[in-house]
């Protein structure tokens, strides 16, 4: 592709000024580097991807408003964590994490545990005991 035909889709992106350095021929056929806000096809997976990760948000939200998970899922989904990344943070086995995800064993969570929950999410304990529905 020549440097002057790399696509500059109005994306997601490019609202927030992200360009990707991306490999084009120049004038003279040698291959240079310019920068791209994307193209069409990497907007669509951008945007299914937001969908996505927001839509399982909503979903740990309402599990945690009916009490059927602790808090740490929904700021775990809000950070867009998965188990193996906050089990790193925290520095606990993945399966002492997802037993932290039953609200009955939450509760009973010292605080210093919670301090390392707090920190992952970057969030004070008080906010992370007192979930308010935003």
């Amino acid at each position: 592709m020549r440097k002057e035909e790399v696509p500059q889709d109005q994306s997601n992106l490019s609202k927030s000024n992200i360009k990707e350095l991306v490999y084009a021929t120049d004038e003279n056929g040698n291959y240079t580097t310019t920068l791209s806000s994307g193209w069409e096809p990497k907007t669509i997976a951008l945007s299914n991807s937001l969908d996505e990760i927001n839509e399982r948000i909503a979903i740990a939200k309402l599990q945690l408003l009916n009490g059927e998970v602790s808090p740490i899922v929904y700021f775990m989904e809000l950070n867009k964590m998965d188990i193996s990344i906050l089990s790193s943070y925290v520095g606990k086995w993945k399966w002492i994490v997802k037993r932290h995800f039953k609200p009955s064993v939450f509760i009973r969570l010292n605080e210093r545990t919670l301090q390392k929950y707090a920190d992952a999410f970057n969030i004070s304990i008080t906010e992370l005991q007192n979930f308010n529905a935003k």
